[in-house]
C-alpha cells in the first residue's frame, strides 16, 4: 500500500471508512479552525481504499449541506489502484449544529457545547462578550453614582479621560463606554461594574477570602466581599492588610517603613486580571491564604491558543468580557496590550519573590505566590541560627 501526503492543516484526520458519524466531527471542525479528514487511509498515512466511493462521493457532500447547510470540498483520489476520499473543511464564521447538537474540535477531542460554553460560543461566533447581553428590567436608578465618580476619578488620573469628563452624567459615561445596547437597555456589564446590588442580577459575583493552616479542612477565618466589581479590588486589598497579610516595620533613615508583605501593585494586577477575566456565569472567585503561600483562582480557562506560560511572553490580549476589561482599562486598572502578567513579574522580582505560579486548572486559572511575611522571618532565622 502507498502512502499519501496530506496537505497542510492544523488539524488533518485519517479514517479507514466513511461512518455518518463522522458528520459530528466535520460539524466540530468548522466550528473550531477547520480540517482535511481522509477516509480510506489509516493512521499510518497508507491508502487501504474504500468501498461503494461513487455513492459516498454523493452521499457525503449531501449530507453534509442538509444537515448543516455548509458546503466542504469533497475530491476522490486514487494511489496504487485504490480510492481514497478527502473532504477539506472550511472554519465557519457563524454557529453550525448538526440535528440541532453543536460540536467543537478542542486539541484532541469533540465536544458537544451545552449550557454556558454553548452560550459563550455562540456570542463569541458573533463577535461579542457575554457581557454584551443586555437586560430587560435594570435602569439607570439601578446603578450607583458614586462607583461612576470614582470610575472618572480613576481614569483622569491614570491620564484616560479628559478632565473635561470628571462630572459628565451618568448616561454619557455608560455611552461612551458601549454599556448600553441598541434596544436602549443596560448591558450586563454596566451591572457588574456600576450597579447598586449586582448580586440581584448575577448570583456569583462575589470575592471570597480563606485562612487555611493545615489542609482544606482547617479554616481559620473567612471573608465574602460583594458589591460592584469596579471597587471589588480595592476592598480586597483593605480586608488582606487589615486581616491576613503583614506589613512588616523597618526604618530608613528617622523615617518608618510599612510595607506589605506582597508587591501591592502586582497583587492589585492579579486580582484585576481575576476580577476582569472570570466567567461570571461560573463559581465566585476564591483566595485561599496559607501560612507560606496564596492561591487565588477565577472561573473561566484561558482563552483560544494561549498558555501558562505565553502569558509570561508578549501576547496578544484575549478579554473573556470586553466591555468589563476597556471600562477597567480607562479607568486604568489593567493595559490593553497584553502586559499585565509581565507586569507582575516585575512587581514580584523587585521585591525579591519567585514569579507566580500560573495554572490553566479545574476549569479556571490559578495564580499562586509566595508570601514574605513574618512567619518566613522567623523560619529563616532559625534556619539560620540552627546551622
Amino acid at each position: 500500500m502507498g502512502k499519501i501526503k496530506a496537505r497542510e492543516c492544523q488539524n488533518v484526520e485519517y479514517k479507514r471508512s466513511w461512518h455518518d458519524k463522522y458528520l459530528e466531527w466535520i460539524c466540530g471542525f468548522a466550528n473550531a479552525q477547520g480540517a482535511v479528514m481522509y477516509f480510506g487511509v489509516d493512521d499510518d498515512h497508507e491508502v487501504v481504499g474504500l468501498d461503494h466511493v461513487d455513492r459516498l462521493m454523493e452521499d457525503i457532500p449531501n449530507k453534509i449541506v442538509t444537515t448543516m447547510g455548509i458546503v466542504v470540498d469533497v475530491n476522490l483520489h486514487e494511489l496504487d489502484g485504490l480510492e481514497y476520499i478527502e473532504v477539506v473543511i472550511e472554519p465557519s464564521n457563524i454557529p453550525i449544529n448538526y440535528k440541532g447538537k453543536y460540536y467543537y474540535r478542542s486539541g484532541s477531542t469533540m465536544q458537544e457545547l451545552r449550557g454556558p460554553a454553548l452560550q459563550q460560543f455562540v456570542l463569541k461566533k458573533m463577535g461579542r462578550s457575554w457581557d454584551d447581553i443586555t437586560n430587560e428590567h435594570a435602569t439607570l436608578d439601578d446603578l450607583d453614582r458614586s462607583a461612576i465618580d470614582y470610575f472618572l476619578r480613576k481614569g483622569i488620573k491614570a491620564g484616560r479621560i479628559d478632565e473635561d469628563e470628571a462630572n459628565a452624567s451618568t448616561l454619557s459615561v455608560l455611552e461612551n463606554l458601549n454599556l448600553i445596547g441598541e434596544d436602549g437597555k443596560l448591558k450586563s456589564a454596566a451591572l457588574l461594574l456600576f450597579a447598586k446590588k449586582p448580586q440581584r442580577y448575577f448570583t456569583c459575583v462575589e470575592f471570597k477570602i480563606g485562612r487555611f493552616r493545615k489542609d482544606e479542612a482547617d479554616l481559620v477565618t473567612q471573608d465574602v466581599v460583594e458589591g460592584n466589581i469596579l471597587q471589588m479590588t480595592d476592598r480586597v486589598v483593605e480586608i488582606l492588610k487589615t486581616k491576613y497579610f503583614t506589613s512588616p516595620i523597618h526604618y530608613e533613615g528617622m523615617q518608618r517603613i510599612e510595607k506589605l508583605e506582597v508587591p501591592e501593585d502586582a497583587l492589585r494586577e492579579i486580582l484585576y486580571n481575576a476580577i476582569a477575566h472570570k466567567d461570571y456565569m461560573g463559581a465566585p472567585i476564591q483566595m485561599r491564604v496559607w501560612d507560606d503561600y496564596v492561591e487565588v483562582w477565577n472561573e473561566g480557562s484561558l482563552p483560544g491558543d494561549l498558555t501558562p506560560e505565553a502569558l509570561l511572553r508578549r501576547h496578544s490580549s484575549h478579554p473573556r468580557n470586553k466591555n468589563i476589561a476597556y471600562t477597567f482599562f480607562k479607568a486604568g486598572f489593567i493595559e490593553s496590550w497584553g502586559r499585565g502578567y509581565k507586569k507582575i513579574q516585575d512587581g514580584f522580582e523587585k521585591a525579591g519573590l519567585p514569579m507566580p505560579k500560573i495554572e490553566d486548572v479545574e476549569g479556571g486559572v490559578r495564580v499562586t505566590f509566595q508570601r514574605n511575611n513574618v512567619n518566613n522571618f522567623v523560619k529563616d532565622r532559625n534556619q539560620r541560627f540552627s546551622k
